[in-house]
């Protein structure tokens, strides 16, 4: 008899849950959207990838969770003590073992292989990438490089400065050109503005032309312009410490290392789609010294038609001045200052934690 109800119960318990999901018309998407516990939308192709692992992989262990949990309360249940005889004493059940052996093995081994398909396709290099960025990490600002683009006609662009390299960064730092213009070297230990010690920017290893590039500064945060739905080569690269380029709604970071060399050749390197316009915070992940916490940056995803006219005014109000990045984004029809993030005040004196610029 007792058998006969938990079978009754079993199958009632099938036909409600088939009929729930034929009521409710949910296609396996509306599910993963309903059952990722919050987990970010992310806004790049891989982004989507990583959070259908992660949602399925969190449902799954749900699922053994709550078939664990019932075994335990049936159990305690159906074998509780009733009287003082000494239960029947059973051992070596081979399909009992076959079954608690097989079973997660097989589970574990379906999580394996979605991960490693799914890690794969993240770390995926083209050959050919639309857009070629170089991310420069350093304490504790960003600058970034815009190395070449391919329009949608096909055509490469390779992204320079006219004239020769002299460099004039929004944080007053000065690179040391052909023309013999002086370095400025920043004290980091001795002040409390030593955010604004920063790259001097990159130039072409063949031609020696400088690369058109922002960089961020105590005052201003940099933002970086790529084109939605294109292919996006990151370059990262370090000359002081290791770093952690982050951006929340990619649902991915990567180190930042440090190799002591002006050589990217063995610099990290990743590629990303994004596929929705928008406006997104970006942040060091990496515990990298007193000012860590103010490593913010802002990535702007633009129209194929507004990145490219960004570059091209970047290009002609040229490297010497500093509130080029500024000017060229409101040029281009954006808020000219990052609307994601404010620059954090490094002065250990002040009454604010944040100001916004403009």
């Amino acid at each position: 008899m007792r058998r006969r109800r938990w079978a009754r119960a079993g199958r009632a318990a099938v036909l409600l849950g088939a009929l729930a999901l034929v009521l409710t018309g949910c296609s396996a998407k509306d599910w993963e959207r309903d059952l990722r516990f919050g987990f970010p939308t992310g806004v790049t192709k891989q982004s989507t990838q990583m959070r259908v692992l992660w949602t399925w992989a969190g449902v799954t262990a749900l699922a053994l969770g709550v078939v664990v949990w019932g075994l335990i309360f049936w159990c305690v249940i159906r074998y509780r003590k009733k009287n003082d005889e000494l239960p029947r004493q059973t051992k070596y059940n081979f399909t009992v073992e076959a079954v608690c052996f097989t079973f997660p093995f097989i589970v574990i081994a379906g999580l394996f292989y979605r991960t490693v398909v799914v890690e794969d396709n993240v770390n995926k290099l083209t050959a050919n990438p639309d857009v070629r960025v170089q991310v420069d990490a350093f304490k504790w600002n960003w600058q970034f490089e815009y190395h070449q683009y391919t329009d949608l006609q096909g055509g490469v662009h390779k992204t320079f400065y006219p004239g020769q390299r002299a460099v004039g960064d929004a944080s007053t730092n000065v690179g040391e050109s052909a023309a013999g213009l002086t370095k400025v070297v920043c004290d980091e230990a001795s002040s409390n503005i030593s955010a604004n010690c920063g790259a001097s920017g990159g130039d072409d290893s063949d031609t020696h032309k400088l690369y058109l590039s922002t960089v961020g500064s105590q005052y201003e945060i940099p933002v970086l312009v790529i084109p939605v739905n294109r292919t996006v080569r990151f370059v990262e690269h370090s000359e002081d410490v290791i770093h952690s380029f982050w951006v929340p709604d990619f649902l991915f970071k990567r180190d930042v290392i440090t190799f002591g060399t002006a050589s990217t050749a063995r610099d990290n390197q990743f590629e990303i789609t994004a596929t929705k316009v928008g406006n997104y915070v970006g942040r060091c992940a990496e515990f990298c010294g007193t000012y860590h916490s103010q490593m913010n940056f802002e990535v702007r995803v633009v129209p194929e038609k507004t990145f490219e006219t960004y570059l091209k005014v970047l290009q002609q109000i040229g490297a010497a001045d500093p509130n080029r990045q500024a000017k060229a984004l409101r040029a281009a029809g954006m808020e000219p200052y990052a609307t994601t993030t404010y620059p954090l005040e490094s002065d250990r004196n002040a009454r604010h934690a944040a100001h916004q610029p403009g």
